[in-house]
């Protein structure tokens, strides 16, 4: 089975670098909307037999150009909205973002249970990210190629963690612009990463 992971488009939030978690959120921008078209016109020759998307509106109008590209339904999902940022939500100042980043790169180096403030710690994120990519994957055969459409940050630690070659130094210098993707294969019981926003991963 391959899982393609996307961000979703851009945002208003996104411009003004704002954290915002909650679904249902913003919609996309105009350019957001662009991306999104765009997206599904690069995965047109992809074999998606299936597409899924967060709560969140903008992954859903990320993902619906996708699936109404192959005939298909957008299935929406729980568990793989963004990372719930608490008492940082909506903040767009330097010391909100730097917090949010420590954190996230704590929890990269395994310390998952520090969490943000008020908000969910590294391994609540991975209990709900990693439990709804099994539920879907269980759903598909090996031959099967679907599309996720997710969050930044919560896509790329559900990435590190599914991925035996994919290292916490990779997640953090391939932050994924919007509509960026992760492609994964899964072999036998695990997941490898073949491509990080259009760059080969190789065997690690």
């Amino acid at each position: 089975m391959r899982l393609i992971l996307v961000r979703h488009g851009e945002t208003a939030s996104n411009v003004k670098m704002a954290l915002d978690s909650l679904p249902p959120g913003p919609p996309l921008t105009d350019a957001g909307v662009a991306q999104a078209a765009a997206l599904a016109e690069q995965l047109t020759a992809e074999p998606v037999s299936a597409v899924y998307a967060s709560t969140a509106v903008r992954a859903q109008q990320t993902a619906a150009p996708v699936a109404a590209a192959h005939g298909l339904e957008v299935e929406v999902v729980d568990g793989v909205q963004e990372i719930f940022c608490g008492d940082l939500e909506g903040r767009h100042d330097r010391e909100a973002f730097e917090v949010f980043i420590a954190t996230v790169k704590r929890w990269a180096e395994g310390d998952l249970d520090v969490p943000l403030p008020g908000g969910e710690s590294g391994r609540q994120v991975l209990d709900r990210y990693l439990a709804a990519v099994d539920k879907i994957a269980a759903k598909h055969d090996d031959g099967d190629t679907v599309v996720l459409v997710s969050h930044g940050a919560s896509l790329r630690m559900g990435a590190l963690a599914l991925a035996r070659n994919v290292s916490p130094a990779l997640a953090e210098a391939g932050l994924l612009p919007n509509t960026g993707r992760v492609v994964l294969d899964r072999s036998g019981t695990g997941w490898r990463c073949t491509s990080w926003t259009g760059v080969d991963v190789v065997e690690g």
